[in-house]
């Protein structure tokens, strides 16, 4: 895919309102590898625009819902035929190990688009229900209207599919702004769009900066906006939608907790946290970054955590063997590095990694992983999210202590709990409030798992049936059969006038 200088705006490719570009820079080698077109605040209301007309006049919210099914369909396969040019992108653009690209950044978004159509074509869009007063109500499901879907860069394809699939099969028309840090798999998805046959109007996607996305959000044109990102930033957008009665949903920040029971095993744990804590380089919302461990157990499981992360292949990103790539950018390599800095003078102990340059990479926005023990649950490095490949160790008296230490936090994204006894293992889980969990594993990938926060990591959900039902308006139509009145015969009226005696003189 060669990166394009126009902008995908209603359905076509069409010239920027300005001259200005987006550096695509690659960070590994730290080396501008594309430039896109920027949008401007012109080229939102464009889009915005295209989005109502294809909404209030156009064919697409009024399409049978399984008409819809069928090009969402479509769009899979012809997503399945080009995932592993996908892959190749993510990677060149946001640095993520190419085995994790080709899983959960190309492959994993396909079996989405598959399971949100299946959901569809099973959705109960209309029931009838008998009147308690009588007659009979009719409930039906209908599209929220015009889509903002705001996605960042650390999951960008997944995040795409998560919100622009479940809106279209709704019928909604969706204006999409992906981060600049990763427009080139937004212009991909633009170019699969361009082949399924939507009518006019109903997808525009603007890859921009902060400025776009409140322009975008602020706009009249909207009727919801889905948004992920941090809570800081969800914060104002919940802000701007509250005082227009816009719908809105959020997918925020986490700092989440594994839960490592004391009958666990120390290895199984270890491997299983370089999925929870440090896949994607511990970019995740999802990163469970806290890990709690019993008391009288915790040697054991610090030197097995530490034994498999320090064997942690860290570099070339396009090499099978990485298993940490780069931070997506320098600003953020250096954000993280400052965290570790914070831990050591927090006092909790470095056992592994810090903020030196790994071995051998003589540039490029790399962070060791990195491991932290006797780490409090007050200090920072354990409240905060630092979105990197930095795991705090804190250590737990009983199950009590467990709990509570998991819920002392501001977020409640995701967690999980660990152990051979499923019934205790599921038992805390259900204590802990997250939005999403996992028994022996990190959480559940499953499209048809509803996803999302409680707390500051804030609300709604996607995927599931939960998922689709976001995008949709509930409505509700009253019938009672009509009262029609006998016939009146003219005998009867001449017997009501005799009866009624003569008209009466007035004065």
């Amino acid at each position: 895919m060669s990166p394009r200088q126009q902008l995908y705006i209603g359905g076509a490719w069409v010239d920027p309102a300005t001259s200005e570009t987006i550096e695509v820079i690659s960070p590994h080698t730290e080396q501008v590898i594309a430039k896109v077109a920027a949008p401007a605040h012109a080229d939102v209301d464009r889009a915005v625009a295209a989005a109502r007309r294809a909404f209030d006049a156009g064919p697409w919210p009024r399409m049978d819902p399984q008409d819809r099914v069928a090009i969402v369909r479509k769009l899979a396969e012809f997503y399945r035929a080009r995932e592993e040019e996908l892959a190749q992108l993510i990677t060149s653009e946001m640095g993520a190990p190419i085995t994790f690209s080709r899983s959960a950044h190309a492959k994993l978004p396909g079996v989405m688009m598959r399971a949100f159509a299946d959901t569809a074509a099973g959705y109960p869009w209309q029931e009838t229900r008998a009147g308690f007063l009588g007659g009979g109500v009719v409930v039906g499901h209908e599209p929220v209207g015009v889509v903002a879907a705001i996605i960042p860069w650390n999951m960008p394809m997944f995040l795409t599919v998560g919100k622009l699939i479940p809106a279209l099969l709704a019928g909604c028309t969706v204006v999409l702004k992906p981060s600049p840090e990763t427009p080139l798999d937004a212009q991909f998805m633009a170019e699969l769009l361009d082949q399924v046959g939507l009518p006019p109007g109903v997808v525009s996607i603007l890859p921009g900066g902060r400025e776009v996305g409140r322009h975008l959000v602020s706009h009249p044109g909207v009727d919801k906006v889905s948004f992920t990102g941090s809570t800081a930033a969800g914060r104002q957008v919940a802000e701007v939608c509250g005082s227009a009665l816009r719908r809105v949903s959020l997918e925020l920040g986490g700092k989440s907790a594994a839960v490592v029971l004391d009958d666990a095993d120390p290895d199984a744990v270890a491997t299983g946290m370089t999925v929870a804590g440090l896949m994607n380089g511990g970019q995740a919302c999802v990163a469970q970054t806290r890990v709690l461990v019993p008391r009288h157990r915790r040697h054991e499981f610090v030197d097995a955590l530490v034994s498999v992360v320090e064997n942690l292949t860290v570099g070339d990103p396009f090499d099978p063997a990485t298993r940490v790539g780069p931070m997506v950018s320098h600003r953020q390599q250096q954000r993280v590095r400052e965290y570790i800095d914070l831990g050591e003078r927090e006092g909790a102990r470095l056992l592994l990694g810090g903020t030196a340059v790994p071995a051998g990479l003589a540039r490029g926005w790399y962070v060791r992983p990195t491991v932290f023990a006797d780490v409090d649950n007050s200090m920072r490095i354990a409240q905060e999210e630092i979105f990197g490949p930095v795991l705090s160790v804190i250590a737990y008296t009983d199950d009590e202590h467990a709990v509570s230490l998991a819920n002392d936090t501001e977020y409640g994204l995701s967690g999980s709990v660990w152990s051979p006894d499923i019934e205790r293992a599921t038992g805390i889980a259900r204590r802990v409030r997250a939005g999403t969990l996992g028994i022996n594993e990190p959480y559940s990938m499953d499209p048809v798992a509803p996803f999302g926060g409680v707390k500051n990591s804030g609300y709604g959900r996607e995927f599931g049936v939960e998922g689709l039902a976001g995008y949709l308006d509930t409505v509700s139509l009253s019938i009672r059969p009509a009262v029609v009145n006998p016939p009146v015969s003219p005998a009867s009226t001449v017997g009501a006038s005799r009866a009624a005696g003569p008209p009466r003189e007035t004065s």
